[in-house]
């Protein structure tokens, strides 16, 4: 079974090919996955390889290894681009997120000002009020949608809760205000016998009039990039990652592909 990636609170920095230069901060446990999706595409692993051991971290914990990091960083003269929220699991489960998000914004200004701090988030956290407030903290609040269709989100992101729909997720997004910027997974595949395909026309038709509805600051799309715990799943080729982009451009919106 395919395993978590990240065995560090602090790691990195990394190249992350959307965001440059990344320094990650991984709120889940350090040997086991804790996540409200169970996407079939995660590079982290299924869920169904438990939560581990070691727990989530504390928030002195995260605080301290991150602090230990930035200043060793900036005493060996090295670059960064962005600190990110992502690892083994949704960030925003944490219930101190809002709390190590205000830690991060003080070191970042203390040690690398010029820094960007981006969320990567699955949307599934969006109705409560702490979470909300810390998302719009942040530089780069990064918001998932792989589809505006039930089916497909079903079967492709597997949210826990049985109450999570299109139409509810795509709600609290446009609630930003255009604060946001939304993260769409393109890919095509069948898991258990099912299909599943969000190229379509119906299917990319669905997703502009979703993006029309939140006005994000920008939408990325890309497809896999490494290998996934589910292996019939389909890369999909940058040329129609491209195509797929000029259909949302023409609607007005910003859009960057990798």
């Amino acid at each position: 079974m395919q395993r978590v990636l990240f065995h560090e609170t602090v790691f990195g920095p990394i190249h992350s090919r959307r965001l440059g230069t990344s320094l990650g901060i991984n709120l889940s446990p350090l040997d086991g996955k804790v996540c409200s999706f169970d996407c079939l595409y995660c590079e982290a692993g299924l869920n169904a390889q438990g939560p581990g051991t070691t727990g989530l971290p504390a928030r002195n914990d995260v605080r301290e290894k991150l602090e230990t990091k930035l200043s060793g960083m900036v005493a060996r003269g090295e670059s960064l681009d962005v600190i990110t929220f992502s690892g083994n699991g949704e960030p925003t489960l944490h219930p101190e997120f809002e709390g190590i998000v205000d830690d991060t914004i003080e070191l970042r200004d203390k040690y690398f000002p010029d820094v960007k701090i981006s969320v990567l988030s699955n949307s599934t956290r969006l109705d409560n009020e702490s979470v909300s407030r810390a998302l719009l903290k942040v530089d780069n609040n990064i918001l998932k949608l792989d589809s505006a269709i039930d089916r497909t989100i079903k079967i492709l992101d597997r949210p826990a809760s049985p109450s999570f729909t299109a139409e509810r997720v795509i709600g609290h997004l446009a609630s930003f205000g255009g604060r946001c910027i939304v993260q769409t997974m393109i890919l095509r595949g069948t898991s258990d016998g099912d299909i599943v395909d969000n190229t379509t026309r119906q299917e990319v038709s669905a997703l502009i009039e979703a993006y029309r509805r939140i006005r994000p600051k920008e939408v990325m799309i890309y497809s896999i990039d490494r290998r996934t715990p589910v292996e019939t799943l389909e890369k999909v080729p940058l040329s129609e990652l491209e195509s797929i982009a000029e259909r949302i451009r023409a609607c007005g919106i910003a859009v960057q592909v990798n």
